[in-house]
């Protein structure tokens, strides 16, 4: 008797980048996408990134990968960078930032079983995988009771094939991460 894939709680800041992590990890794994996004601003940008997120799971997975939506209050994210306003992109804004949507995405994985997290904050090229890992175990350590799954999804043309299934999909594709600090200094996203 064959066992039941494992279940995983795939983090998701947009469709785009959920596209190659799906694509990869869909195979071999249940999975869950957690959108906990409360640093996405304003609040149009959100709704963008979270309804092509849901968008783009039905139209490409149907009903086998479930779409859950954390709390999306930017207060979340504003009380945890306070004082962190004018940290250069990449810099330790962003630091908190990764640890408190990891974390959250963790505590919800645990407390629903699941029995791995990870995020698709590795498909970019701009964000520091090994940082981004680095932060995800420790947050598994933290919390205990689930694993996390190290990534870099832009390895072997990942960003590349995001790009190709957004278009594919007629995804829209945002030019800055997703904060008003890097809104305010936008990079090109491709």
């Amino acid at each position: 008797m064959k066992n039941p894939p494992r279940k995983l709680l795939l983090h998701v800041c947009c469709g785009p980048c959920s596209t190659t992590a799906l694509e990869r990890l869909s195979k071999n794994f249940d999975i869950a996408v957690f959108f906990f996004n409360p640093n996405i601003g304003p609040t149009e940008e959100y709704e963008l990134r979270r309804n092509e997120s849901k968008r783009f799971l039905k139209q490409a997975y149907g009903d086998k990968v479930k779409f859950i939506e954390g709390d999306p209050d930017p207060g979340i994210f504003y009380r945890a960078v306070r004082g962190l306003e004018k940290e250069p992109e990449g810099g330790l804004r962003c630091q908190v930032c990764y640890r408190l949507r990891l974390e959250e995405t963790a505590r919800h994985a645990r407390n629903n079983r699941f029995d791995l997290f990870c995020t698709t904050l590795t498909v970019s090229p701009r964000k520091d995988a090994v940082l981004i890992n680095r932060i995800g175990t420790e947050t598994a350590e933290k919390t205990g009771a689930v694993s996390y799954l190290p990534s870099d999804f832009k390895k072997q043309d990942g960003f590349r094939r995001s790009v190709e299934i957004s278009k594919e999909n007629g995804l829209y594709r945002q030019n800055y991460c997703g904060c008003v600090f890097s809104k305010e200094h936008p990079q090109k996203m491709q």
